[in-house]
Parts: C-alpha cells; structure tokens; sequence
C-alpha cells in the first residue's frame, strides 16, 4: 500500500451556537434516534475569509445505538463582504467524559461568488467539540 503526504491549509475557525430548543425528534428509528436541530447563527474567521452563519441553518442528528452521533448539517455562511457560501458536511461525533462531544467532519462548499469560487473544489476536514449550546470546528482543506 502506498502512503503519502497531506497537504492541509487552515480555512477557518468555526463556532456554530445552538438553536433554541425547538427541534424535533423521531425516536426509536429501526437505525436509533433522529434530531433535527436548528442552528440559530455563529460566525467564522480565517487568513482570507470570515463572516456569520445565518438562518436557514441546521443538523439533522442520527442518535446511533452505540451512542455516536451522525451528523448531516447545512449551513448558509454569509462572509463579511456580502456574499453567501453553503457549507454541507456529515461526520461522526464520539461523547466524551466531560458531557462534550468530539466530532471529526467532511465539509464542502458552494457558492456563486466569483472571490470565493476556490472553496467550490475544496474538500474540507473539520475537527471540533460540541457542547450543549454551541459546537466551534478547526477547519482545514487537504
């Protein structure tokens, strides 16, 4: 088997907050529990892009048996200078002891904004921690 270097670039810091308690929740699916939570805003910085999260913004939680989460989220960022990315990503999230969850992510990007048309061929790691009212990611392009 072949190995070889990873090339990865810090894109942003992250901090998604937490809607307000008005999710919903289909539990005891024949796969486990599903949430669907809406993210209320939050905002991102990096070297060359930072701005807000706004509404419509949300996760849709797969609760699974083994008590990970599987996470399925879309989030509209709106960068500092006016224009709007969709941000998409699934990935896992482990709890820890301390009543957080660790979370390994897979975001990509779209958008039509010509200065940030590079984000559209990005495929994207996020490495985060989510408590009860927010989750804040470290997101990298590799």
């Amino acid at each position: 088997m072949a190995t070889s270097q990873i090339d990865v670039e810090f894109l942003f810091t992250l901090t998604a907050l937490l809607g307000d308690n008005s999710h919903a929740v289909i539990r005891n699916g024949p796969t486990g529990t599903r949430l669907i939570a809406p993210v209320s805003g939050g905002e991102f910085a990096g070297p060359n892009i930072k701005g807000t999260i706004v509404a419509p913004a949300g996760d849709w939680v797969h609760a699974r048996k083994n008590r990970t989460i599987h996470l399925d989220v879309r989030l509209q960022l709106v960068t500092d200078d006016g224009e709007s990315i969709l941000m998409t990503y699934q990935g896992i999230g482990t709890p820890n002891d301390d009543g957080t969850t660790s979370i390994r992510s897979a975001p990509t990007f779209e958008t039509g904004a010509e200065k940030y048309s590079w984000l559209n061929d990005v495929q994207a790691v996020g490495i985060g921690t989510a408590g009860p009212e927010s989750v804040t990611y470290e997101v990298y392009a590799i």
